[in-house]
């Protein structure tokens, strides 16, 4: 880094770590059967795990916390994310436990079917966890997938002075009641935002939680983009169309490059065109959150 020039910004991600198997096929079968796969990979991967993936990708430093089993699966999810750029000084090995594990079949569409297996004896306590460092971050961001570890940190962030983003996905509706209000940027998506609020129409859901909610509530709406409030009003940020291949991991560049934006400084105005351009090019491309584009890529796009 040359004199004088500022440091990427830092995130700490928090959240679930899984090791997902993609198959891209023509069709989900309705019925039992076998269907041949045109394409397969795999990716360690998580809600949280890859924002910070897309943060770092887009120009920005990234941390990881959270829990793994001892088993070799484990520990290769530590070097893969490692060797993403990623800080995994706290992603935590929990004695006997198994790493979690996804199948997510995609189809011609770029539609999903994601199968999840979660080990109920990793431990939940996050009693463990640096919380020191976060008043040493530019922004932490979690998931709903490990609350306990979630809750800490957003309470952290906020005695801290540090934005916490929440990625207010479809979880269990005491979970997002508890981990909204903690937030200082609580993003939805769209099915989270009427799970959450119990409403179907996007503005008076939005209206509705920003109404009790101090800071940034928004919501991501797929091929409609970003919609949020400011100032009192409907804001939106248009998504471009794209031919969609896979959309496993969109939601989750879209957090990371929002981030990553307004940590650097930018408008929620900018950051939002931002992160809708990334979102629908990863769309365009299989394999989850390999499917990523770069920076130049995405400031192309319009971005």
């Amino acid at each position: 880094m040359s004199e004088g020039r500022a440091a990427p910004p830092m995130l700490i991600a928090v959240g679930g770590i899984c090791t997902t198997t993609l198959y891209r096929v023509p069709a989900v079968p309705a019925v039992p059967g076998k269907v041949l796969a045109t394409d397969a990979t795999e990716v360690v991967d998580g809600m949280a795990v890859s924002a910070a993936c897309a943060f770092v990708r887009f120009g920005g430093q990234a941390a990881v916390w959270g829990r793994v089993g001892d088993d070799r699966r484990g520990a290769g999810m530590r070097r893969e994310l490692a060797a993403a750029g990623l800080d995994v000084s706290a992603v935590r090995s929990v004695p006997g436990g198994r790493s979690s594990i996804a199948v997510s079949i995609i189809d011609a569409r770029g539609d999903r079917l994601v199968v999840p297996y979660h080990d109920a004896s990793l431990e939940a306590a996050a009693d463990w966890l640096p919380l020191e460092r976060i008043a040493s971050a530019d922004f932490v961001h979690v998931d709903t997938r490990w609350p306990e570890g979630a809750a800490a940190a957003l309470a952290a962030a906020r005695s801290a002075g540090v934005p916490g983003m929440l990625d207010a996905d479809i979880a269990p509706a005491d979970v997002l009641a508890r981990l909204v209000p903690l937030s200082s940027h609580a993003v939805f998506s769209d099915a989270g935002l009427f799970l959450h609020t119990g409403m179907s129409d996007l503005e008076a859901a939005l209206r509705h939680v920003a109404a009790g909610h101090p800071g940034h509530v928004g919501a991501s709406c797929g091929a409609d983009g970003y919609a949020w409030i400011e100032v009192g009003e409907l804001r939106r940020a248009p998504a471009p169309r794209v031919e969609v291949v896979d959309t496993l991991a969109a939601g989750d560049v879209f957090h990371g490059a929002l981030a990553l934006r307004l940590a650097e400084g930018a408008t929620i105005e900018a950051a939002a065109r931002f992160a809708v351009v990334a979102a629908s090019l990863k769309c365009t491309r299989f394999g989850g959150r390999l499917g990523c584009p770069s920076r130049d890529e995405v400031e192309r796009g319009g971005g």
